[in-house]
């Protein structure tokens, strides 16, 4: 029997399928691409601004407000805490797998918490776990010196990982800051990977878990989960609206969901309302708690008539404009792919090649043929040395 229009499918039920055929290597290869180095985009267009009412900003940049670098943190094209964060997520998951394969066992959740802890240690900070970074142990992207500089990083996100006394806890603050979900897109690459665009409520679970490391609030923690479905989604080739149709059919089954999924909802009715952009953004908010940076970042995304216009309209507005500019750069980088970035942006992005390196690992670890009793030797200690399983 059919649904009445207004009422809400039964939350066991399994979420609506987006309309998949088996994905070419080359498009999905440009999604992950595009979704790492997006996100890295548009946290530097909007690291400058970050601050700054709206008003500011078009005072000082002109009447379209920032559409191009601006120094920030010593330099135009520069990252913040966001893409430091996103890739120790990518490393963690990837350091999880490496650890399944030579030790049979494993927890993803548990291995990025250890990922996290290192990004910590970068920030010149000391968690209460102990954290062995001798060079066997700290693994390949701890030892870019590039990342071991400060860049305003959340005060939530440190504070939960100083007080981390074991790996995998559920932060013990009530925050719903951004900075749990503004970190979480590599999960919906690394799930598409392993085929879990069959089972997205386990993305969604691991989403939530790893946002939930630092970010206590329900809100903090389900706003990941939802990222990391419509990422997982874009990346196999839905459409945004059948990416959301499944993201928050899982999250309406989730306990104190309603906060996350009206402000969604509103993002998608604004966009559908033809408000003017600024008016629009401005109603869901400024992008510092959870969902309204995801809420922003998804208005953005939906009326974007490219990935250079989404991106633009997410970093100016009064507040959180690098999260919000980052979630829309991986939203628009998995929808459109990496050719859509504007050259201009890519050229001079800080740590350009090494977030390239980390997703193109992403897209190659379920092909390595590591572990135990591979007879690869040589692939065996080089992965370990990159990625080791601790």
């Amino acid at each position: 029997m059919a649904l009445p229009p207004d009422s809400e499918p039964p939350i066991d039920s399994p979420p609506p399928a987006w309309h998949r055929a088996p994905q070419p290597e080359h498009p999905v290869r440009a999604r992950f691409l595009g979704c790492l180095l997006g996100g890295a985009v548009g946290d530097a267009l909007g690291a400058p601004v970050e601050f700054m009412s709206r008003a500011e900003i078009l005072r000082r940049f002109g009447p379209e407000g920032i559409t191009q670098y601006s120094p920030a943190y010593g330099g135009p094209g520069t990252i913040t805490d966001d893409t430091q964060m996103t890739l120790f997520t990518a490393e963690g998951l990837l350091r999880g797998w490496v650890r399944g394969c030579f030790k049979g066992i494993t927890t993803y959740t548990g291995v990025t918490a250890h990922a996290y802890l290192r990004w910590l240690c970068t920030q010149g900070e000391r968690p209460a776990c102990d954290v062995e970074l001798s060079a066997e142990k700290s693994g390949w992207l701890y030892q870019q010196r590039a990342l071991h500089s400060r860049r305003a990083p959340g005060n939530t996100c440190l504070s939960a990982l100083r007080a981390m006394t074991s790996f995998g806890k559920t932060a013990s603050n009530d925050s719903k800051g951004c900075g749990g979900v503004m970190r979480v897109a590599p999960v919906g690459l690394f799930a598409w990977r392993l085929r879990q665009y069959e089972s997205p409520q386990d993305v969604f679970r691991l989403g939530s878990e790893l946002a939930a490391l630092t970010h206590g609030h329900p809100t903090g923690m389900l706003t990941g989960g939802v990222l990391a479905v419509l990422i997982l989604a874009l990346t196999d080739g839905a459409s945004l609206t059948e990416a959301l149709a499944a993201a928050k059919h899982i999250l309406r089954g989730e306990p104190r969901h309603e906060d996350t999924l009206t402000t969604i909802e509103m993002a998608e009715a604004h966009a559908e309302a033809g408000l003017r952009h600024e008016d629009a953004i401005a109603r869901l908010g400024e992008g510092w708690t959870a969902e309204e940076a995801l809420a922003i970042a998804i208005y953005c995304a939906l009326v974007a008539r490219d990935f250079e216009h989404g991106v633009t309209l997410a970093v100016n507005h009064g507040g959180d404009s690098d999260s919000t500019g980052a979630i829309a750069g991986n939203l628009l980088g998995a929808l459109h792919g990496a050719t859509a970035i504007p050259a201009r942006w890519l050229e001079p992005l800080e740590l350009r090649d090494v977030i390239t390196e980390v997703a193109e690992d992403l897209y190659a670890f379920k092909d390595w043929t590591i572990g135990e009793y591979s007879e690869n030797h040589a692939l065996n200690e080089q992965i370990w040395r990159k990625y080791p399983g601790f």
